[in-house]
């Protein structure tokens, strides 16, 4: 569709809505004026649906979202009651759709590796159309936190270290959910992925600036998108906890930004601010949030504890309150629930995976999966005999990850099963130790047959339960003595294919210099055993690449691409610089990167306008070969770094990619633009900048791209 089309269609859109939008209004006001303090109270308590659940509190108009209901008989029983209140208003039914209901995609992380926001929309709307299809309307995802300290367990959820790419995903994801039918949740606003030592729940602490150019962009993307709702952070920012921050939830998202949707704190973090130490009793607790900006308590139950009491004493005025519960009630209007049909109760469970949804499935977990090494190993020619190494090689449940919803785990395939099912090799299992690894009893047979085979595939990493939610590791090896059994495979002299599942970087130490290959899975889904072999077998080849920086060792964290310049930059014949003394100062591989099975080439690159002014947009041409002998597809990656600035910027910032497919001999002729508008700062007052100056412009297939050029900026 041309531009002047899509200007068209958005423009008729508009005119369309804004009468619905109108009568939405009305219809908001007028029920509001009718509604006592309890019931707008009730909008704005979210309750766990558990064996103490009051129906009747439905019905007397108590509650106004519930969660972890996810049968449509109970569902359909739960809104029959809301509609028995006195003004019918029905509840949100939430559930933590992450990365799917029953059919199972790649995690966050990964899906923000495969540089194709359209294919993460895809997922969000496939997952959407499983989780409505049984009554679900509301999603806690998707996370928009920046995932920068591999230590930490969520970083899996989130789309990487960079917040270009965490905007579009994000942006992504909130609108493959809509057009399924599902409201959406941003989370964790915000700096939740700032935690100290990676540990989920810690205090975390972000520079103004920072927090303005770096974690608060995927926020803004998502709400632009439309997301209904915002989740507050666990975790105390900067000293304050944010479920306690008016300048973060009113002061942000209210004032700065004009965010008209509700606000929903996180599992029980009102509660908590008595552990914070901010709060003497609940009451207070109650209060401090509700002013803050908390529009709606999940769990803790407080609100409706204490807030009618607060309101009646005077500490809280009633328009806060009649504010919180316009928020959610126009949420609910505008998604259509009050009309919205019944799901069908004759099935207890979502329906198993649909054709479409497996194809889609395999597809996303090929295109998320990461080589990030090949010696020419891969991929494996037909008739080798393959040994496949460690438990989670077998092992269905464990290709799925963390926050799988409603997963059954025998919808899927082990990577073992997808290797038998091709036909193209012969192959032999051998657990050499389960995940945790503690004993060497079974090396002895896993030794045994790597040797009768051509091509061993390690299949280590992390169990489900090692990464997400409160799985924050101290350790970044192969868990137990995983990493001792990849020694002794590599010693049989047999080449070694590792894959590795995982929700965050390995350290992998001295062997992976003597590994015919890595390939980086992490959680793949479903599909994902099916998805792995093929790009093993060659069926599908791999285009993906690491959203985050791969360390070499623990202790080289934080260790992000875009850290700023130092006085002292790296010079390794010179002691007195950015350095360590025990390990190389890069990473092991950088943000950006990841190998295909062909070879591609970069040309003619040329910036055609050097001066430039804020209104202008930069473009940045190149020209785009296969030099190799198999189709493939390549990111190009567009990095800028101003030279001089009011403050030290970023060494170089991810502006603009464009993922091209080729066949062997093919070439294509690409332009990436970026408005120059979008090259500018945060200072410390959340006030935005673009100030004149000298950039350089760095293009190529990975973070450390090389220089293509440089431009001015004037005023």
């Amino acid at each position: 569709m041309s531009l002047r089309r899509s200007l068209a269609a958005v423009a008729l859109a508009t005119s369309l809505a804004a009468p619905a939008i109108a009568q939405d209004d009305t219809r908001l006001e007028a029920l509001l004026a009718r509604m006592t303090l309890d019931e707008k109270i009730g909008q704005l308590n979210l309750a766990a649906f558990s064996p103490l659940f009051e129906r009747g509190d439905l019905e007397k108009g108590r509650i106004g979202a519930v969660l972890a209901v996810t049968k449509p008989g109970e569902i359909v029983d739960l809104q029959n009651a809301a509609r028995r209140s006195r003004y019918g208003v029905p509840v949100l039914v939430g559930l933590d759709v992450v990365h799917g209901l029953r059919t199972i995609f790649p995690i966050g992380m990964a899906e923000a590796g495969s540089f194709d926001p359209e294919l993460a929309k895809a997922t969000a709307r496939a997952a959407g159309r499983e989780a409505a299809a049984i009554g679900i309307n509301w999603t806690f995802a998707p996370m928009a936190d920046l995932a920068r300290d591999p230590r930490w367990g969520r970083m899996i959820e989130g789309f990487g270290e960079d917040p270009f790419l965490g905007r579009l995903f994000t942006r992504a994801r909130v609108e493959g959910f809509h057009e399924a039918g599902l409201a959406t949740s941003l989370k964790h606003f915000a700096g939740y992925g700032s935690a100290l030592g990676g540990r989920d729940y810690d205090a975390g602490a972000i520079a103004p600036g920072d927090l303005y150019d770096s974690y608060l962009p995927p926020f803004r993307a998502g709400i632009q998108a439309g997301s209904e709702s915002v989740m507050s952070a666990f975790l105390s920012l900067n000293g304050l906890p944010v479920s306690a921050n008016p300048a973060m939830l009113t002061g942000i998202l209210r004032q700065q930004w004009s965010y008209d949707g509700f606000v929903v704190s996180d599992w029980n973090s009102v509660g908590e601010l008595l552990e914070h130490g901010v709060a003497a009793d609940s009451a207070e607790a109650t209060r401090k949030a509700i002013l803050a900006g908390i529009d709606m308590d999940m769990y803790s139950g407080l609100y409706a504890t204490h807030l009618a009491a607060e309101v009646e004493a005077g500490r809280v005025p009633e328009a806060r309150v009649t504010e919180a519960a316009r928020r959610v009630l126009r949420a609910k209007l505008r998604m259509g629930l009050f009309e919205r049909p019944d799901p069908d109760t004759s099935r207890t469970d979502p329906a198993p995976p649909s054709p479409e949804a497996r194809e889609l499935a395999r597809r996303a977990a090929q295109d998320s999966s990461v080589l990030l090494r090949n010696d020419g190993i891969l991929p494996l020619p037909h008739g080798r005999r393959i040994a496949v190494i460690g438990e989670l090689g077998a092992s269905q449940r464990n290709l799925v990850g963390p926050h799988a919803a409603m997963v059954q785990f025998g919808d899927g395939a082990a990577i073992l099963d997808g290797l038998r099912r091709s036909g193209q090799a012969t192959v032999s299992y051998a657990q050499g130790c389960d995940v945790l690894c503690e004993s060497d009893a079974g090396f002895a047979a896993a030794i045994q047959a790597a040797r009768e085979a051509d091509v061993v595939v390690a299949v280590l990493g992390e169990s489900n339960e090692m990464s997400g939610e409160a799985a924050s590791r101290a350790r970044l090896t192969l868990p137990g003595r995983q990493g001792e059994l990849l020694e002794r495979l590599v010693e049989t002299g047999k080449p070694v294919v590792l894959v590795i599942l995982a929700g965050r970087p390995i350290e992998l130490g001295p062997v992976v210099d003597r590994l015919g290959a890595v390939l980086m899975a992490w959680f793949p889904g479903t599909e994902g055993g099916n998805a792995i072999a093929d790009l093993l077998l060659g069926d599908a080849d791999p285009s993906a690449k690491l959203p985050v920086s791969w360390p070499r060792t623990i202790g080289q964290i934080p260790l992000t691409y875009d850290q700023a310049p130092t006085g002292r930059p790296h010079d390794p014949k010179n002691h007195y610089t950015l350095r360590y003394v025990d390990e190389e100062i890069t990473p092991l591989f950088p943000f950006g990167f990841g190998k295909t099975y062909t070879q591609f080439a970069l040309s003619e690159t040329e910036v055609p306008q050097r001066r430039l002014t804020p209104a202008d947009t930069l473009e940045i041409r190149a020209t785009l070969r296969n030099t190799g002998s198999r189709p493939g597809r390549e990111v190009v990656q567009l990095y800028v770094r101003q030279l001089h600035a009011s403050r030290s910027r970023p060494a170089r910032q991810l502006k603009a990619f464009e993922k091209v497919a080729l066949a062997p001999g093919g070439a294509s002729r690409l332009s990436l633009r970026v408005p120059v508008a979008e090259l500018g700062f945060h200072l410390d007052d959340g006030s935005y900048v673009v100030e004149p100056g000298r950039y350089q412009v760095f293009v190529g297939t990975a973070s450390d791209a090389s220089l293509a050029g440089e431009f001015e900026v004037s005023r």
